[in-house]
């Protein structure tokens, strides 16, 4: 399982990323970036991961679960792990979530019909089966919104379309992309972004980059470096990522532009110290291309390497190999002008002793920080961050000051 959804080493407590309750967002004025296809507003939520919760395909979930900007999770359905908390199966943490057997178990624990049925799961063919139509219908008829992570748009679908006109709910399919007549192209204006822009790549898909970059910008603002993360994906925009596109679903001529734009607009309306970019994919994977336009879109002058050194194969390809970070830095410093400032480890099937070892074998090996971003401190992030740019350390400073 993924850092999307880690097992913990025995022994560790893992720094849990905390439910933030939902608010109402504000938008701000000089900001035309939302996601159109994203509510506004959030509110109550149940998130639907069926025999996927803990695992790679239910990333959406399991990220969720740890952070939400925009909804209070009430619960997770997933009739395999029914009487467990969610907290538990992810990080050996009771978080009060509670993971259901079916949609009518998960209304009758919360008391009443929740606002929003989330579809938690992110399968490599973007489709609902037949079974999960059902179960989405089911939804609808009950009052529920429904917010669809999928590449498959339920808008689209008379089915879904005459049922929630039926029901006066909303369908939001997350990862519809603009009207191609407002897709931005590549335009040169990152080179105005005057702030550091650091990109987390991985050596795999579903290997805990959007994770480990949440618990980054969470953990400068805390040390006082106003930081920015700019989602690529659809469970970022779910978890109430203000900035950002679901870079797989935009036709691949305007995926570098939209990259520049959602930068260039975080940087323009936040005024921020440093902006982080979720990553997607892998450079090297053969399957997926975002990480280009993701390097040059935005432009990193620096990027942290989430890297599985238990995984053998690629996550969903078990016939290719996993790339090493070595090979994998080598190939993202010879394709762009950045370089790579630190590694985090995705500690799946691992002890603490075995990450323990790892990190030392790798900063051995590659002369660059390395950490585990679920089980050590967030301060080595920080530190990793702080190192590749010392220009943000008077931030620390004035931080300490104001305390």
């Amino acid at each position: 399982m993924p850092p999307d959804a880690p097992t913990e080493p025995s022994g560790t407590q893992s720094p849990h990323l905390n439910r933030t309750p939902p608010a109402e967002s504000t938008p701000l004025p000089c900001w035309s970036g939302r996601h159109p296809a994203s509510p506004q507003v959030g509110g109550t939520a149940v998130v639907y991961c069926e025999a996927n919760f803990g695992a790679d395909d239910g990333k959406t979930a399991n990220g969720l679960v740890r952070h939400s900007e925009k909804y209070e999770i009430l619960s997770v359905i997933d009739s395999e792990k029914a009487g467990l908390d969610a907290g538990e199966v992810l990080d050996n943490e009771p978080n009060g979530i509670p993971v259901c057997a079916d949609l009518a178990d998960a209304i009758a624990k919360a008391g009443h019909v929740p606002d929003f049925f989330i579809l938690g799961m992110a399968p490599s063919s973007g489709l609902l089966s037949p079974l999960e139509r059902g179960v989405v219908l089911d939804a609808i008829r009950r009052g529920m919104n429904i917010v669809n992570g999928l590449h498959e748009f339920l808008n689209d679908d008379p089915e879904f379309a005459a049922a929630s006109e039926a029901h006066g709910v909303t369908i939001f399919d997350v990862r519809r992309p603009r009207q191609k007549k407002n897709l931005r192209l590549f335009s040169g204006r990152i080179s105005s972004v005057a702030c550091p822009r650091i990109a987390v790549l991985g050596t795999d898909s579903a290997i805990g980059k959007r994770t480990t970059a949440t618990i980054l910008t969470r953990s400068l603002n805390d040390r006082g470096i106003k930081a920015v993360l700019v989602g690529t994906g659809q469970t970022s925009l779910i978890q109430g990522t203000r900035y950002g596109v679901a870079l797989d679903a935009v036709p691949c001529q305007f995926c570098s532009g939209e990259v520049e734009a959602a930068v260039v607009e975080a940087f323009e309306c936040e005024h921020p110290d440093v902006i982080i970019i979720e990553g997607q994919g892998a450079l090297s994977h053969p399957a997926y291309l975002s990480s280009i336009f993701i390097l040059r879109g935005g432009q990193p002058q620096g990027v942290i390497l989430q890297h599985a050194p238990a995984r053998q194969r690629l996550g969903d390809f078990a016939g290719v190999p996993m790339p090493t970070p070595a090979s994998e830095i080598k190939l993202i410093q010879t394709f762009a002008d950045t370089k790579v400032i630190g590694v985090t480890v995705n500690h799946e099937r691992m002890t603490d002793a075995e990450v323990t070892e790892a990190i030392k074998l790798y900063e051995s090996e590659l002369g660059i920080p390395v950490t585990d971003a679920l089980t050590r401190s967030p301060d080595r992030l920080v530190d990793m961050v702080i190192r590749a740019f010392p220009e943000l350390e008077w931030q620390l400073s004035e931080a300490a000051i104001k305390r």
